[in-house]
């Protein structure tokens, strides 16, 4: 399963890459990283097709994860959707609200729960 994430945060990879360290080396997951929005179209322009999975944070400078989440599904509709989770360090309920009506799939709060996160992983891959 590939997933990108996407997070203006530099300890967000090496954290990634830490905790799913025995998925990655089983070959279970592939995860690549994108350090905004823009640089996530980018990406997806390139690889729409291979990604399952998209966990974006809300919260970054320039586009932000809920401008992205519309970008992605108003410019790669094509089946199956990539699944697109929301993470942000703040559970309000404007950006759930805001997240859900674009099309988002799970919404998540930092700190992540990465054990949470696995067993979500678990029901998207089967």
């Amino acid at each position: 399963m590939k997933i990108l994430v996407v997070d203006d945060e530099e300890d967000v990879q090496p954290l990634f890459l830490q905790r799913f360290r025995k998925e990655i080396r089983n070959n279970e997951i592939e995860l690549d990283f994108a350090r905004s929005g823009e640089e996530a179209l980018d990406y997806l322009k390139e690889k729409h097709s291979e990604v399952v999975l998209i966990l974006s944070d809300i919260n970054m400078p320039g586009m932000s994860g809920i401008e992205l989440l519309g970008h992605i599904r108003e410019d790669f509709p094509m089946p199956p959707p990539p699944v697109v989770m929301m993470i942000t360090a703040y559970g309000d309920e404007e950006n759930y609200k805001q997240a859900m009506d674009k099309g988002a799939n799970d919404f998540l709060t930092k700190p992540l729960d990465f054990n949470l996160l696995k067993e979500k992983l678990k029901t998207i891959s089967e």
